[in-house]
């Protein structure tokens, strides 16, 4: 890794997707599932209600006879996997499962699924596109206000030393000012990431898409409540650590999901899409540890990796972005009869 100064984009970007050394492109690595607790591996719940989901769609688009599931920052296909484990033989028979990942791909995994660096052609597939924590690994800048509260683009070192580069200008400096203001104000923060790239990213993904409906399921946060000093951050081996963007640790920052949002999207919480697919934490009867004693320790196991899934103050808190395209797949996390 060279330690030349650079903005966080560029720094975040050979950290984690470097040829041979990123983070993630590295060849044997773990995963993200190595370093950090993601809801797909908390409980194949998750799978499932995607599954669910899926169903919905295939229903809505009147059972198409290819339907597809584009999973964005696949990771080692644990969600594609789980999805295809719950689906009904019907419906998975006409499945065309798509990983998309800069990473290798993992031995052992199904054959039917397809893996792929990058994304669908534009209006190339008709089903669902999930990205479940993909964005707040989409690189971006970060900015911080000097003395006289002016935003600057901050420069890093691979060791993670920081100084302050030049003003903020031209889209970025629009995009700030629309979504993210910072400065000398009180009531502004003093430290932001620039959220247009994965504006950008976001929209490519949704373009993927003929008919269907694409959901983000991330970190998030609303502009009424930006957090003052940033969310920038580190993980590995499943702590908290210093943003260094050497390749030895994940990074990652919370995502302006507002700002991402298309003119039909819709935005929730994961409590209340996983609620509206099925998923609740509730104790099974205490009558059925009388009656069935194997049973109702299952079922206390999969009633906590729901309240887990669903907790407010943990992954229940996460942001989903669910964006139909067409007019098919219109209120699928409602009240569903089909």
């Amino acid at each position: 890794m060279t330690n030349e100064w650079c903005g966080w984009r560029e720094a975040t970007e050979r950290a984690l997707y470097g040829p041979g050394e990123g983070f993630y492109t590295r060849a044997g690595g773990p995963g993200p599932a190595g370093h950090f607790r993601t809801s797909v591996r908390v409980s194949p719940l998750f799978a499932g209600a995607v599954a669910t989901l899926l169903c919905r769609v295939d229903a809505s688009l009147g059972h198409p006879g290819e339907l597809a599931l584009v999973d964005v920052g696949a990771g080692r296909g644990e969600l594609l996997t789980g999805v295809l484990a719950a689906l009904p033989d019907e419906v998975a028979a006409r499945l065309r499962p798509y990983a998309v990942e800069r990473a290798a791909r993992p031995e052992g995994l199904d054959p039917r699924i397809g893996w792929h660096g990058e994304l669908p052609a534009p209006g190339s597939v008709s089903g669902l596109l999930f990205a479940n924590e993909w964005l707040d690994n989409v690189p971006v800048d970060v900015v911080e206000t000097d003395a006289d509260g002016v935003p600057r683009r901050v420069l890093v070192r691979a060791d993670g030393t920081e100084r302050l580069g030049g003003p903020v200008d031209g889209a970025d400096a629009e995009w700030l000012a629309r979504w993210w203001p910072v400065g000398p104000d009180a009531s502004l923060g003093l430290r932001a990431e620039i959220g247009r790239p994965r504006d950008e990213a976001w929209a490519r993904a949704v373009g993927t898409l003929r008919a269907g409906l694409a959901v983000a399921a991330d970190y998030a946060h609303e502009r009424v409540a930006r957090p003052p000093f940033g969310t920038l951050t580190g993980f590995r081996a499943g702590r908290e650590v210093p943003p260094v963007p050497d390749g030895s640790c994940d990074l990652t920052a919370h995502v302006a999901l507002d700002s991402c949002a298309g003119p039909r999207a819709e935005r929730l919480t994961q409590r209340a899409a996983l609620h509206a697919l099925g998923v609740e934490g509730r104790r099974p009867p205490l009558t059925l540890a009388a009656s069935d004693p194997a049973g109702y320790v299952r079922a206390l196991g999969t009633a906590g990796a729901a309240a887990e899934l669903t907790d407010p103050g943990g992954l229940g808190g996460f942001g989903w972005l669910v964006e139909p395209v067409g007019g098919a797949c219109v209120g699928l996390l409602a009240e569903w009869d089909g």
